[in-house]
């Protein structure tokens, strides 16, 4: 019998939860979305048990119909280089967008947090769906989904070619003969294209791991284009097991026609209890926190903050055409699937989408044993684990499910490296790319 496939395990923490009312939980901090010591509790608490990374989520409009907890948070690079202070190993992965922000700066951001946290970093880079943003930037128009991905392939070329502005050893710092740096290991990109014109070099040595993680997620066939192009990890919402191993087929052979590796970690969200009488009683509460009003606006978040609440409650979801077709396309797409699939009312897909049971519901045992299920059947390299109320499910997952997984021999605490690159069994980066 062939040995077990480890689990890797990524965080997300956004603030107190993924629960849009998590903040009204008592047993985690009212301002969890801006205290740095709940973050840091949190990430250590994660590194203790050997998780992977951490990961920052982010969006860069709001307004009155925002998760609460999202109207007041941490910008992901100031919050993880705070966090690469008081952890070793863990990873450190940051949101942060290509069509709002400059390929220069952005390049510079991540090598220094990657040289500061001695090679941990990674950027999750999205095209930001939420047409919301290009108010708040000087950009003119919300470019449509398909120049939104032309305008990231372009941008990650020119954060690559900065991040390549110098060799190993670059840097002598010789005091005998006062030579600082070796001219010849020094490289100017002088990009000029279709989006943006870059001279270079950056003003930044090379990185610990050659270069940030990439991470991407892509669901939309132009996210998945991109994500086996240029991606090294993939962050997907896989509703069921069967959609996970559908993804994970198509993702890893479009990488593959490239010569890449590539790592999927599909989005989980964890209920559970010692009995399913617990865990329902836990999902009972946490629906506490939730008024349908809430729930139809979470749903139109996704939809460029449409307002359903024009529709009928228990009728059949609305035909809305192509109504945030812009932003959140597969999410979007999935959503009304779902909902023409299982027949489900207006009522019953919002409260569904805001507060899932989803596929990680049950005993401890029983999500166990469906993680082990989905790792054997190629649905996952790993997950990135997610809670309604982050920290008492964190603290569970570590009591409860950790426990089971290692004695089955799917998961270990120990760290193969300091680098990101290297725990994610990712090759090593040569020093400029041919």
């Amino acid at each position: 019998m062939s040995a077990a496939k480890k689990i890797q395990f990524g965080i997300m923490i956004q603030g107190p939860g993924n629960h849009m009312h998590a903040w009204k939980d008592p047993r985690t901090p009212v301002d969890a979305s801006v205290n740095i010591r709940y973050y840091q509790s949190v990430v250590k608490q994660a590194e203790a048990v050997g998780f992977t990374f951490a990961f920052i989520a982010d969006g860069l409009s709001i307004s009155n119909q925002s998760i609460p907890h999202f109207l007041n948070r941490f910008e992901p690079l100031t919050l993880l280089s705070a966090l690469a202070s008081v952890t070793s190993y863990i990873g450190l992965v940051g949101t942060l967008s290509t069509t709002y922000s400059e390929p220069f700066t952005v390049a510079r951001q991540f090598a220094s947090l990657d040289m500061l946290s001695g090679g941990r970093a990674g950027w999750n880079l999205v095209t930001s769906p939420n047409k919301g943003a290009a108010a708040n930037y000087n950009k003119g128009q919300h470019p449509d989904h398909a120049e939104r991905y032309r305008i990231a392939e372009e941008y990650l070329e020119v954060v690559q070619g900065l991040w390549h502005s110098w060799e190993d050893g670059a840097f002598v710092r010789d005091r005998e003969t006062g030579q600082f740096f070796d001219e010849e290991k020094m490289h100017t990109l002088d990009h000029n294209g279709d989006y943006f014109s870059v001279k270079g070099p950056l003003n930044i040595a090379r990185s610990p791991q050659g270069q940030p993680v990439i991470f991407q997620a892509g669901a939309s066939e132009s996210g998945k284009a991109f994500a086996a192009a240029n991606a090294d990890a993939v962050f997907t919402n896989a509703a069921t097991l069967e959609e996970a191993k559908q993804y994970y087929k198509d993702v890893k052979g479009r990488a593959e026609k490239y010569g890449r590796q590539l790592r999927v970690f599909p989005g989980i969200q964890v209920i559970g209890g010692e009995t399913l009488a617990e865990a329902e009683e836990k999902y009972k509460k946490i629906l506490s926190y939730t008024s349908i009003d809430d729930a139809l606006l979470y749903l139109g978040r996704f939809f460029d903050h449409f307002d359903f609440r024009q529709y009928p409650l228990d009728e059949p979801f609305p035909d809305i055409g192509d109504v945030g077709k812009s932003g959140f396309q597969s999410t979007t797409d999935g959503i009304k699937q779902r909902a023409e699939d299982q027949q489900l009312t207006l009522r019953e897909t919002a409260l569904q989408l805001t507060v899932p049971k989803g596929e990680f519901f049950g005993t401890y045992e029983q999500i166990a044993n469906k993680l082990i299920e989905w790792i054997d059947q190629d649905a996952a390299d790993g997950f990135i684990f997610g809670a309604p109320i982050l920290a008492p499910a964190l603290e569970e997952l570590v009591t409860h499910v950790l426990p089971i997984l290692e004695e089955q021999g799917y998961y270990s605490t120990d760290y193969k490296s300091r680098t990101l690159r290297e725990n994610l069994g990712l090759t090593e980066l040569s020093a400029i790319p041919d």
